[in-house]
């Protein structure tokens, strides 16, 4: 999908936030896809976290804002690991969840989740996501 990448589109104090709230400079991204691929919930996240990494690096902060890839991080650290420049990733996402909940709109409500959902869940989504619901 093409995006109109122009200085009326760039949020700068929005990406400048990011960087602030969780400590990473984003700019080191160097779109190499290591974090994708080591991400074990790839396959339910609207784009994988390379994708999120550049259209922060863009200033894209309304693409951004019907993403479910921040909400569905498992926090597990492996982008993390596994990245070539040290960027820790799930402190990014957790910048993105905190903008967002900052503004009151929660993407996930833990309690009216179905038990037949929580069941099919993987341990570490459900740990990451009361950790982010309680702090």
């Amino acid at each position: 999908m093409a995006r109109e990448i122009s200085k009326k589109t760039i949020k700068d104090q929005w990406r400048r936030k990011i960087m602030e709230i969780s400590g990473e400079n984003v700019y080191k991204c160097m779109q190499c896809g290591t974090c994708t691929a080591s991400c074990p919930m790839n396959c339910d996240v609207d784009a994988p976290p390379r994708a999120v990494m550049a259209l922060i690096q863009f200033g894209q902060a309304e693409a951004l804002d019907h993403l479910n890839t921040p909400w569905v991080c498992a926090s597990c650290h492996m982008c993390d690991v596994r990245c070539t420049r040290g960027i820790d990733i799930p402190r990014v996402m957790e910048a993105l969840r905190q903008i967002k909940l900052r503004e009151n709109v929660d993407h996930v409500e833990p309690s009216n989740l179905q038990p037949e959902e929580v069941v099919d869940l993987p341990t570490i989504a459900m740990v990451a996501g009361m950790r982010k619901f309680t702090s």
